[in-house]
C-alpha cells in the first residue's frame, strides 16, 4: 500500500508541477499581451495629445492672423474715443426742438419748417457747414447709419453709443416720415441753397424764407425716392425689437417710396434743376436697386430678391466694374450688401437668383481686390501715404467708406469661414482687408505727413477753422443774414467746436489748408460722419462676428 500510496502522490506531484507552468505561461503570454496593449494605448494618447496641441496651436494661429471666429469684445480705446467724438457731430447737426441738448452752444432752429403745407419738417440734419436740408444725402445719411447699428450695434453697445446711435437715426426718419405725406409725394429740399448760401448766420436766428421742393408723379425723382425707401427700410430692421410699430410705418413708407421710385422713372436733377450745383445726381439705377435689396432683408420679399437678380441685375448692376462707394453710387456699397446673402446662403434663393447673387459677390471681391496696396488689381488712386483719394473736394468721403466696406466684407468672411480672397492670383485673407482699412482710420486721426487729426475734437492738433457756420459764430451773437460774414472772415479760430466733424481733407500732395473760406478741404458733412461711424465701430472691438439682421 505504501508503494502505491507513494506512486499516487508522485503522480499528482508531477501534475501539479506541469499544472504551475501551464500558469507560468500562461502568467506570461497575458504580460506580453498587456505591455504590448499598454504600448499601444500610450502611443494612441501620445499622437492624440500631439494632434490635440497642434490643432489648438493652429487654432490660436488662426484667430491670431484674424481668420476665426472672435467672440470676445476687447475695447480697442482709441477707436472707441474717436467712435464717441464722431457721434456727437449728430447733435451739432439738429434742426428743430433739441432734446436732451448736449451742444452748449446749439438752440432750437428751424421750428416752422414745413408750414406753408402744414408739415412738420422741423427735425432732420442741416446737411453740412449750411443750413440746408437736402433729401438726398440726409436719407443716404440715415442709410449707412441704419446698416451701421445692424452689422455692429454689438460693438456701439459694448462702448456706450448704441442708443446714441438710436436716436440720431430716429431723428432723420421722423424728418422723412413727414416728407412723404402721400404715396407719390416726396418732399426733398428745405430752404433756397442760393438763398441759404448768401448768408452766413446762425441757425437758431435765420429769419430767411425756407421754401419746400417735392417730387411728384409730374416731376419724379428716381433716386431721391429710392433712397429715402432705402433709409427707411433700412431703419425699419434697427427699430423692429425696440418700436414695431415704429417700424411698421417705416416698412409702409419704405414700400410705398419703391414702388413711386419704380413706377415713375425719372432723375431728380432733370425735375429740380437748382440741385445740379449741389448734389447732382449721376443715375438711379443704383438706387432702386440699393432699395430693393434693403426691402428684401426688411421683409424676406422675394419678389425684391428677384428684382435685383433676374429682373434688373444685368441692365443696372454694372456687374464686373468695380466703383466707388459714396452719396451718388451706391454700386459697391450694394455689391457688399448683396454678397452677404450670397456668403451666407439663404434656403429661399433659386438658383437664376443665386447666379445673380454670384455676379455681385465677384464685383465685391474685385473691388476690395482693388483696395489692398499690393494687390496684382489695387488701384494706383493713393497718395504717397497709401489713403484712397479720388476727388478734391470731400477727398476723405471715398476712403472712409471704402474702408467700412472692407471691414464688413472681411467681418463676413470671417463669421462664414471663408478664408481667402483670390485676387489675380494672389491670395489674400481677412487680416489684410481690415489692415487696409486701420490704415485709412489710422491717417485720418493723424498718421498722416501733417501730424493732425481730420477728426475735429480728436487727438491735440485738428482743425480750428472748420467751415461751419454755427461753429464759426459766437453763441451770444444776434446776426442776421448778411451780418455774420465778419465771423467767416475773421482770423480768430472757431468760437465754438464742432466736435465730431469730418472735414473735407487733404489734397493729393496731402497739405491740408486751415481756413474758413476753404470749404473744399474744410467742410464737415453728416453723410461722411456716418460712413466714418461704420468704420470705427466695425474696429472698436476685436471681435469680427456678424449677425442675422432678423
Amino acid at each position: 500500500m505504501a508503494c502505491c500510496g507513494d506512486s499516487m502522490e508522485d503522480e499528482e506531484n508531477g501534475k501539479k508541477m506541469e499544472a504551475d507552468q501551464d500558469t507560468n505561461k500562461d502568467h506570461t503570454k497575458r504580460s506580453k499581451l498587456g505591455w504590448f496593449w499598454s504600448l499601444l494605448l500610450l502611443i494612441f494618447g501620445a499622437v492624440v495629445i500631439t494632434m490635440s496641441v497642434l490643432t489648438i496651436l493652429k487654432y490660436f494661429d488662426y484667430l491670431k492672423k484674424g481668420r476665426g471666429p472672435r467672440h470676445h469684445q476687447e475695447i480697442v480705446e482709441n477707436y472707441a474715443n474717436a467712435l464717441g467724438i464722431s457721434m456727437q457731430f449728430f447733435d451739432v447737426q439738429k434742426s428743430g426742438k433739441l432734446v436732451n441738448n448736449k451742444i452748449v452752444w446749439r438752440g432750437d432752429s428751424a421750428l416752422h419748417d414745413g408750414s406753408e403745407e402744414n408739415l412738420d419738417l422741423s427735425k432732420g440734419l442741416y446737411d453740412a457747414g449750411d443750413l440746408m436740408k437736402f433729401g438726398f444725402p440726409m436719407a443716404f445719411t440715415a442709410t449707412v447709419l441704419s446698416w451701421a447699428i445692424l452689422e455692429y450695434g454689438d460693438h456701439m453697445n459694448a462702448v456706450k453709443q448704441l442708443e446714441h446711435a438710436q436716436e440720431s437715426l430716429k431723428w432723420i426718419t421722423d424728418y422723412l416720415i413727414n416728407a412723404h405725406p402721400s404715396q407719390n409725394m416726396l418732399y426733398i429740399q428745405v430752404g433756397d441753397p442760393d438763398l441759404d448760401h448768401s448768408c452766413w448766420e446762425r441757425p437758431e436766428t435765420m429769419s430767411e424764407k425756407r421754401p419746400l421742393t417735392q417730387i411728384n408723379t409730374t416731376f419724379p425723382g428716381t433716386e431721391v425716392a429710392a433712397e429715402t425707401a432705402a433709409a427707411m427700410a433700412s431703419a425699419s430692421l434697427v427699430f423692429r425689437r425696440i418700436n414695431s410699430s415704429y417700424a411698421n410705418l417705416l416698412l409702409m413708407h419704405a414700400r410705398q417710396l419703391f414702388t413711386f421710385a419704380d413706377t415713375y422713372r425719372g432723375s431728380y436733377s432733370m425735375s429740380v434743376p437748382q440741385v445740379q450745383k449741389y448734389y447732382n445726381s449721376t443715375g438711379y439705377e443704383d438706387e432702386l436697386l440699393w432699395a430693393a435689396t434693403w426691402l428684401y432683408h426688411a421683409t424676406r420679399d422675394r419678389s425684391y430678391l428677384e428684382y435685383v437678380t433676374d429682373i434688373n441685375g444685368q441692365a443696372f448692376a454694372n456687374w464686373g466694374i468695380p466703383t466707388w462707394f459714396s452719396w451718388d453710387n451706391k454700386h459697391a456699397g450694394l455689391q457688399v450688401l448683396l454678397s452677404r446673402i450670397n456668403i451666407f446662403g439663404s434656403e429661399d434663393v433659386s438658383e437664376t437668383e443665386n447666379l445673380g447673387l454670384q455676379m455681385y459677390r465677384r464685383t465685391a471681391e474685385s473691388i476690395m481686390c482693388g483696395l489692398l496696396p499690393d494687390s496684382p488689381t489695387a488701384t494706383s488712386s493713393r497718395t504717397d501715404s497709401g489713403l484712397i483719394w479720388i476727388v478734391k473736394w470731400n477727398s476723405l468721403q471715398h476712403p472712409v467708406a471704402s474702408a467700412f466696406l472692407a471691414v464688413l466684407y472681411s467681418d463676413y468672411m470671417i463669421t462664414s469661414g471663408t478664408e481667402t480672397l483670390y485676387c489675380s492670383g494672389k491670395s489674400y485673407q481677412p487680416h489684410d482687408l481690415r489692415k487696409f482699412a486701420i490704415s485709412q482710420v489710422d491717417y485720418l486721426l493723424g498718421k498722416n505727413p501733417m501730424e493732425m487729426s481730420y477728426l475735429v475734437g480728436y487727438g491735440n492738433n485738428y482743425p480750428l477753422y472748420v467751415h461751419h457756420r454755427g461753429s464759426s459764430i459766437p453763441a451770444n451773437a444776434n446776426t442776421g443774414c448778411t451780418d455774420g460774414f465778419k465771423w467767416l472772415e475773421s482770423e480768430s479760430p472757431n468760437p465754438n467746436v464742432a466736435i465730431g466733424a469730418l472735414v473735407g481733407g487733404p489734397f493729393l500732395n496731402e497739405s491740408y489748408i486751415d481756413s474758413r473760406n476753404n470749404s473744399m478741404q474744410g467742410e464737415p458733412t453728416t453723410y461722411n460722419s456716418a460712413l466714418l461711424v461704420g468704420l470705427l465701430s466695425g474696429l472698436v472691438t476685436s471681435s469680427q462676428m456678424v449677425k442675422s439682421y432678423t
